[in-house]
């Protein structure tokens, strides 16, 4: 397992543990102490080939297998995810520099998430169809049945490859599939430990398999004849490529965001400024749903920037193992940078930086900039970093159109207590989710997550990843009235 201090992520390709390195090894240096954190071995065509031989004799195996069953695998799982909960977060951390909190916080979901999948998988059935509603089907019966499609591959980003992954593989193993995962570079160490946790809980070997490697092993797996469905999280331009791919098969995909929240002049101010300052800087913003754009009433503005600047000014930077520390690294200095340079873009167009911005190695501390102009990068574009854009409106309508004009739209925050404002947005507001009185980073795993536009296409959450990893088949009896 470890390796001179460092975690070693073995693949595990058809049934058993390989650490054969003739493919390379991945190796991750921690972006807070940039000592060596974690090691994989890398997967070549060798072990393309097998996870695809495996998986394909596996899917018959697993589908035997009653719901009840895997409904109690997937219980104790997140029973044994519980009690190892701290050391599959203090890995995580040290690969990601993501704070010690948000990681526990992030287990504990993924926890959550496996006891919903196990909930689910008791309730897959069917239906009665209606026959005798019209004179063709009259003496005759119908009933649809929800079937495995048989081989699901999991992509998981770093940003929070545990409760990611938890969403993609539960769902899948409570429809009954066996499920193939490409963990990220970045996380491979995270990835390894929570499928071993999966599998000393008594998940079937014959259900799981990682790999380890980059986008050509990703491409390679989507391009699969074996692989039915494919569950991907990642940037809008990967998941165009996945999409592509995979040509005809099931497809999931959770895309980029560039979340607005719109805050009114009869809102909590204060209360609105502390939520956005809490949920647009964990994992240093980088999250498809983190708080990037604010939108604020006219007559609130200056108000509204006076509180967020010292909400924001008050979040501790710091060493990620700390339990005190609210923001640490981004994924790496060239993240950082790149953020860094954003903004720097946007002040010299005309924008105020109000507090951070400042980039020491892979932390940049957390950033406000009030009145950007509409064309800036950190307006129109994915800013997946430590960085907040407020700017004014005056007509509702309005903030709505800017709130809308981007080419993505997975989910929003609004603060107001006037209700007819709350039904303009869910009419209007070109979202998946919108959270009222809310920013738009919050999510409930039992919940449906998922975007429009290039934010992408399906629902996260066991239930709804249930029907996109099942096909239905009709049965018509004929002859056969009930």
């Amino acid at each position: 397992m470890d390796r001179g201090g460092a975690f070693f992520a073995d693949a595990f390709v058809g049934g058993s543990w390989r650490r054969d390195t003739s493919a390379g090894v991945g190796r991750r240096l921690s972006p807070h102490t940039g000592l060596e954190v974690s090691l994989a071995a890398l997967c070549g065509d060798e072990e393309v080939i097998a996870a695809r031989r495996h998986a394909a004799a596996s899917a018959r195996e697993i589908r035997t297998q009653p719901a009840y069953r895997r409904a109690e695998i997937l219980q104790r799982a997140a029973s044994l995810l519980s009690e190892r909960r701290d050391e599959l977060a203090r890995l995580e951390t040290n690969e990601l520099g993501k704070p010690i909190r948000d990681t526990t916080l992030e287990v504990t979901r993924a926890a959550e998430t496996l006891q919903i999948a196990a909930a689910e998988a008791r309730r897959i059935g069917g239906e009665v169809l209606p026959t005798d509603g019209w004179p063709s089907g009259h003496g005759s019966s119908a009933i649809a049945i929800r079937l495995p499609v048989g081989v699901v591959l999991a992509i998981t980003p770093f940003n929070a490859p545990v409760n990611l992954l938890a969403h993609k593989i539960a769902a899948s193993f409570a429809a009954g599939n066996t499920t193939i995962v490409k963990s990220p570079p970045q996380a491979a160490g995270a990835t390894t430990l929570f499928v071993r946790i999966l599998l000393d809980a008594g998940m079937p070997a014959e259900a799981v398999q990682v790999l380890h490697g980059g986008a050509a092993l990703g491409a390679s797996l989507v391009a699969a004849p074996e692989v039915a469905a494919v569950a991907f999280t990642g940037s809008a331009a990967a998941g165009h490529k996945v999409a592509s791919t995979a040509a005809g098969k099931r497809l999931v995909l959770e895309l980029g965001g560039n979340a607005a929240t719109i805050v009114c002049a009869d809102a909590d101010v204060a209360e609105a400024a502390r939520l956005c300052a809490r949920t647009g800087y964990s994992n240093s913003g980088q999250s498809c749903i983190s708080v990037q754009r604010v939108y604020v009433e006219s007559s609130r503005f200056e108000d509204f920037v006076d509180q967020f600047r010292a909400q924001v000014a008050s979040l501790r930077v710091g060493d990620p193992l700390d339990p005190a520390t609210d923001v640490g690294t981004m994924v790496d200095a060239e993240a950082a940078q790149r953020v860094a340079g954003w903004i720097q873009e946007a002040v010299s167009a005309g924008a105020r930086l109000e507090t951070g911005g400042t980039v020491r190695g892979a932390t940049l501390t957390p950033a406000v900039v009030a009145e950007p102009p509409r064309t800036a990068k950190v307006v129109t574009d994915e800013v997946f970093g430590a960085l907040v854009s407020v700017l004014p409106f005056d007509d509702f309508a309005e903030a709505i159109r800017e709130a809308n004009s981007t080419r993505y739209g997975l989910q929003g925050g609004l603060f107001t207590y006037d209700m007819r404002r709350v039904f303009q947005a869910i009419r209007d507001f070109e979202v998946g989710g919108l959270v009222v009185n809310g920013s738009s980073n919050q999510r409930l795993d039992h919940l449906p997550f998922g975007g429009i536009k290039d934010s992408g296409i399906g629902r996260e959450s066991p239930r709804w990843m249930i029907e996109d990893f099942t096909y239905l088949k009709t049965v018509h009896f004929r002859g056969m009235p009930v």
